[in-house]
């Protein structure tokens, strides 16, 4: 149950009678009616108030609930007169000078209150033509107009100030204000206001649908009891409501931690065990540099100049003693591609894949929109990328985002692109960068356009684990990942569910 609903429940059993005991002893409704008619003749008499057209009978048909026997269905109107508020002529407008007329809009109306902060005023020579039509401290006032039905008191600073016509007043004798305002609330009243509202235009409640409201009048001392236990139950509501929506929040955010915490086990390697048959990271690592010397004599890379030795001040964590920290220019061949000479229509529209950082999905890349020439891979730095390359982008709102090429192609100049040599999994290599996804936002921070480039990615350390391990460890990560979405969609069905 969310916090609102805790509230509309408590508000049900309030206006049936469920709330609080029923006291043999309280003056009954019947009474109090009795003397709210009789204040309602001697204020028509005394040319205070009008007197109106009677209100229909109520019926039985009308009756949602059965009420207590002390209890007794009234029509809003029996209870209390309802006055209108006046807008200023037209042509005239609202001033923040303090004139000493405050002007109660239904924009100040929040939280059953009057904010007095950023109140308007009515100009002095214009106020005599709406001086008559005020609010008191005493009455409830409820909205009319655009927004329908919001319900509150006027604090006693702003007692007597001028009233919008989108809002009009209730005032009364014999009644609990506060009482009043929580039976206005409920849902039962609610409904009646939305029933009863035209929707022509923009939307309104007539003072004549106010009146025809039935409410469940209950005793004055039972009344006055009801506002007791809620006020009682509002501070244990707004604890329910914090609690549900940290709960809520941790709820929404689980699955993505989930993901975070997964990818933070394995490159520390606590995913999977460790295989004491395994080739140690270390002999691995030999034949990956071996591998390098060998494209290199054969022109296939070119040679970077030495990575500087990993001190241990260096080092964020612990891994197993069969891994190896390495510098992730070690373990492969990266570069940045390019965007051939716009200026020349022979290099575009080719049969060459050619990707965007737009085009990273986090995921395996099959559908590159956008393709180049053979001439253009041919006269231009941009260099076809094998199948299993691991991209990386590298400039504004995209850094960090990733992809595995599914199809060969080429990149543009702001996606990096790692050929792993074969003792790296490329697989493994593509879920270790996106857990260090944060770190290299927080690289490319701080210029006018953030970016990083192949010389800050180079350098970063990379925990290496034995060929084997890096399989088993991404075969773990790809079962508890598929585990995580399926508690993602779970979640959305059921947060869909709840609203």
């Amino acid at each position: 149950m969310k916090a609102q609903d805790l509230k509309n429940s408590i508000l049900q059993l309030a206006i049936q009678g469920k709330l609080v005991p029923q006291d043999v002893n309280d003056e009954s409704a019947e009474v109090l009616y009795a003397k709210i008619q009789a204040e309602k003749q001697k204020l028509i008499k005394e040319g205070k108030i009008k007197k109106d057209k009677p209100l229909p009978p109520i019926t039985d048909g009308e009756i949602p609930f059965t009420i207590p026997s002390t209890w007794k269905w009234v029509r809003l109107g029996e209870l209390v007169t309802v006055l209108g508020g006046k807008r200023i002529p037209a042509g005239r407008k609202l001033t923040t000078q303090n004139t000493g007329h405050i002007y109660i809009r239904v924009s100040d109306m929040k939280n059953e209150t009057v904010l007095n902060h950023g109140l308007l005023y009515v100009p002095e020579d214009i106020y005599s033509s709406i001086s008559n039509y005020i609010i008191k401290k005493e009455d409830v006032y409820i909205t009319v107009a655009g927004t329908i039905g919001k319900v509150g008191k006027i604090p006693t600073e702003l007692d007597g100030a001028n009233l919008t016509e989108n809002a009009d007043r209730l005032v009364f004798s014999w009644l609990s204000q506060d009482w009043l305002i929580i039976f206005l609330k409920s849902h039962e009243i609610q409904n009646q206001i939305s029933n009863v509202t035209t929707v022509v235009g923009q939307p309104k409640l007539a003072i004549k649908s106010i009146e025809k409201l039935l409410i469940p009048l209950p005793p004055l001392a039972e009344q006055k009891r009801i506002v007791a236990k809620i006020e009682e139950f509002e501070p244990l509501v707004k604890q329910y409501d914090k609690a549900e929506t940290e709960l809520s929040a941790l709820n929404d955010s689980f699955p993505e931690q989930l993901k975070k915490s997964i990818l933070q086990y394995a490159i520390q390697g606590k995913l999977v065990a460790q295989d004491v048959n395994d080739e140690p990271a270390e002999v691995l690592y030999a034949k990956i540099q071996a591998e390098k010397q060998k494209l290199i004599k054969e022109g296939k890379i070119k040679k970077d100049k030495p990575l500087p030795p990993i001190t241990d001040d260096e080092i964020p964590f612990a891994i197993p003693s069969t891994w190896k920290w390495v510098r992730l220019g070690n373990i492969g061949d990266w570069g940045a591609g390019a965007t051939p000479n716009r200026s020349n229509s022979k290099y575009y529209d080719g049969n060459i894949p050619w990707l965007k950082t737009g085009d990273l999905n986090d995921g395996l890349i099959t559908n590159i929109p956008e393709t180049i020439s053979e001439l253009a891979v041919k006269e231009t730095s941009a260099k076809l990328k094998p199948i299993g390359s691991v991209l990386m982008a590298m400039y504004g709102a995209t850094i960090g985002k990733l992809g595995i090429l599914g199809v060969e192609a080429t990149t543009n100049q702001a996606c990096c692109a790692c050929i792993p040599m074969s003792g790296v999994y490329n697989k493994y290599l593509f879920y270790y960068l996106l857990s260090q996804r944060k770190n290299f936002i927080q690289q490319g921070a701080g210029g006018a356009q953030p970016n990083i480039s192949r010389e800050k990615i180079i350098p970063t350390l990379f925990p290496l684990p034995p060929l084997a391990e890096q399989h088993r460890i991404v075969a773990k990560v790809t079962e508890l990942m598929q585990y995580c979405e399926k508690l993602q969609e779970w979640h959305n069905k059921v947060g869909k569910r709840d609203v």
